[in-house]
C-alpha cells in the first residue's frame, strides 16, 4: 500500500510538473520572434510574413481550431497589400470566451551602421509568447471558459491590425460571448513591484483587475496602472475592442521611467527576464484553471470613453 501511494503520488507530481510551460519554451519561442533573422518584423515585409507563419505553426502545436476559414492567418489589407493577423481558438466546458492578445510586428531596421535592426525582443515578441505560453500551459486541459488567442500585425502603424480583425464580422460568433479580453504589451522584464506582478492599463474603468486577483495564485498580482495620464489604455491594441464595448485592458511589465531600450536596437533579448516570464505565464494559467462565467463576470463603470 505504501509502495501504491508513493506511486500514485509521483505520478501525480509528474503531472503536475508537466503542466508547466518551461522556460526553454519561453527563450525559444520569444528568441525566435526577436532574433536577427526577422529584422525587425516590420508590416509588409516577408520577415514579418515569417513571423506569422511561425505564431501559426505554434497555434497548430497547441492544437488550436482555426477562429475563421481555413488557417489561423486573417488577412487584412495594407496598403494594396494582403498582410496577416493570426487567430486560434481552444473550447472550454462553455461557450463563454476569454481573448488573449499582443502584436508581432515591429518596427524594421535602420539605416545605421553596426546593429541597425530594432529586435522587438520586449515590444512585442514578449506579449506574444505570453499568449502563446498561456496556450501552452491549457493544451491538454478543458478550461471552464473557451479560449481565444489573437496576434495582431501593423500595431506600430496605429494598431492597424487589431482595428481590422476587431471588425471582421466572421468573429462576431466569438466577439459576441468574449467576457474580456487580455492584451500583453511590453512584459519581458521585472516590474516596479518587483517580480510576478503586471500592471493593469485602464484600471480604474473596470473590475477585472479586483475580480482576477481576487482568484490570482502564488502571489501574481495585476497593479494600479502607474501611468494613467498617459492614458495607454486608449493607446495600444485594446481599444479596438473597447470600441465595440468588449472588456479590454493592456498588461505590462515595463517601467518606463527606466525602459531605455524602447524602440531602440538594443531591444533584444539581453533585456528579458526568462524567469520572471516563466513565472507570470504559468501563475497566469494556475489562475485561469479557477475562473469560470460565475466568479469572473468583469465590467465597465461610466468613466471609460467608448
Amino acid at each position: 500500500m505504501k509502495k501504491l501511494t508513493f506511486l500514485t503520488l509521483s505520478l501525480f507530481s509528474i503531472l503536475t510538473f508537466s503542466q508547466e510551460v518551461s522556460k526553454e519554451r519561453i527563450k525559444t519561442v520569444l528568441s525566435t520572434l526577436a532574433s536577427d533573422e526577422m529584422k525587425g518584423r516590420e508590416i509588409g515585409t516577408q520577415e514579418n510574413e515569417n513571423a506569422a507563419n511561425y505564431i501559426a505553426k505554434l497555434f497548430k502545436e497547441n492544437n488550436l481550431e482555426y477562429c475563421t476559414g481555413k488557417s489561423y492567418l486573417v488577412p487584412f489589407d495594407y496598403n494594396g497589400k494582403t498582410v496577416y493577423n493570426v487567430c486560434g481558438i481552444k473550447k472550454g466546458k462553455t461557450d463563454q470566451y476569454l481573448g488573449f492578445s499582443g502584436h508581432f510586428d515591429h518596427i524594421g531596421t535602420s539605416d545605421k551602421s553596426g546593429d541597425n535592426i530594432y529586435n522587438g525582443a520586449d515590444d512585442d515578441a514578449s506579449g506574444i509568447t505570453t499568449l502563446v505560453g498561456i496556450a501552452d500551459y491549457l493544451k491538454n486541459k478543458k478550461p471552464e471558459f473557451s479560449m481565444v488567442f489573437m496576434a495582431f500585425n501593423g500595431e506600430e502603424k496605429g494598431m492597424l491590425g487589431s482595428r481590422a480583425i476587431s471588425t471582421d464580422t466572421n468573429l462576431d460568433h466569438i466577439y459576441n460571448k468574449l467576457t474580456a479580453l487580455f492584451n500583453f504589451e511590453m512584459v519581458a522584464t521585472e516590474s516596479q513591484w518587483g517580480k510576478n506582478a503586471l500592471y493593469m492599463t485602464g484600471d480604474g474603468f473596470s473590475d477585472l483587475d479586483e475580480l482576477f486577483n481576487k482568484n490570482a495564485v502564488n502571489g501574481l498580482k495585476l497593479n494600479a496602472d502607474p501611468y494613467a495620464k498617459q492614458q495607454l489604455f486608449y493607446r495600444s491594441d485594446n481599444v479596438s475592442f473597447v470600441k465595440k464595448k468588449i472588456i479590454a485592458h493592456s498588461f505590462s511589465t515595463v517601467d518606463m521611467t527606466k525602459a531605455s531600450h524602447y524602440h531602440h536596437e538594443n531591444d533584444d533579448i539581453n533585456i528579458v527576464d526568462f524567469d520572471n516570464m516563466t513565472q507570470i505565464i504559468n501563475n497566469f494559467g494556475k489562475t485561469l484553471d479557477k475562473l469560470n462565467p460565475k466568479n469572473f463576470t468583469p465590467k465597465y463603470n461610466d468613466q471609460v470613453k467608448f
